[in-house]
């Protein structure tokens, strides 16, 4: 029967692209990983890579196979966290990773009602951009994350969506491009584009570039005083851009599309290893009211 090693040195074969890559990420010798994946192959009577080239391929069996091992080892990461946690002292310290461009209007609220429920808690706030957050959640820095939806992120991380905000395109009054319809999305490569993207050079799955020339920041009050100066044009959520909007220095980027903007999904996030703890269930709970009123 196979083992957790086997699954494993299976597994991460497959995310690190080889053996001996695999052998690191275990902090194990290469003949120890080779030998779990072929004690399972054994286990599975099947061949799981293609050993023809100079990187191990999933065979067909392997590809089958993956999903289901995935799976499991997530399941027993999460049987070990709670079996760890089991005689542990009750959480007194709360770390919140906050994308500064998601309305937090009701937070306090929250917060409130939080420190109510549980008066000994310590909180501790940090800003970044989304991905920078599950970066945090993922290393344990944070424990929970209010961030944008993202396509990828690791499978020891829990989420749900609280809501959603609505982004569009904008540039400065000023700015040559308020003074032309785009007829499509190819003109915006003539012009510099202001993109959000991590501290680790990592870009959001809906912040992608378009331009050839790009500027970057990591939250978007940067990117709406770079638009307001005439540094190029960005996609910013509505409430972040109205009242600017409203005053005439930034206009909504003209074009024959009515519309080219989107509505991101808000998530919170919590590291698996805390969020079936009483404090961590609450705040999901509460903040699942955070967008409600928010514009």
């Amino acid at each position: 029967m196979y083992s957790i090693e086997q699954l494993q040195a299976f597994v991460l074969t497959v995310s690190t692209g080889s053996f001996s890559s695999a052998a690191r990420s275990l902090n194990k010798a290469q003949s120890v990983v080779s030998q779990h994946v072929i004690n399972l192959e054994i286990d599975c009577n099947s061949e799981l890579f293609d050993r023809s080239g100079r990187y191990p391929q999933l065979t067909a069996a392997g590809k089958k196979l993956l999903p289901h091992a995935q799976v499991l080892l997530s399941q027993h990461q999460r049987l070990s966290d709670c079996a760890q946690s089991l005689d542990q002292q009750a959480i007194s310290e709360l770390t919140i990773g906050l994308d500064e461009g998601i309305p937090l209007q009701r937070l306090f609220n929250i917060i409130n009602e939080l420190e109510a429920e549980f008066p000994t808690i310590t909180l501790e706030f940090l800003t970044a951009s989304s991905i920078d957050i599950i970066d945090m959640i993922d290393t344990e820095r944070a424990v929970t994350g209010i961030i944008f939806s993202e396509l990828t992120i690791p499978t020891h991380i829990d989420f749900e969506s609280i809501g959603s905000i609505k982004f569009d395109m904008y540039v400065a009054s000023a700015h040559p491009l308020a003074q032309q319809v785009c007829d499509n999305l190819a003109n915006l490569k003539l012009y510099r584009q202001l993109l959000i993207r991590s501290r680790n050079t990592k870009s959001s799955s809906f912040q992608f570039a378009i331009s050839p020339d790009a500027w970057y920041a990591d939250n978007y009050y940067i990117l709406l005083e770079l638009a307001l100066q005439g540094h190029g044009w960005c996609l910013l959520p509505n409430h972040i851009a109205s009242s600017y909007v409203d005053s005439g220095e930034l206009v909504l980027l003209p074009s024959e599309f009515k519309e080219i903007g989107w509505q991101a999904n808000v998530d919170v996030i919590q590291h698996h290893r805390y969020s079936h703890e009483p404090v961590f269930k609450q705040l999901r709970h509460s903040l699942r009211q955070l967008l409600t009123y928010s514009t």
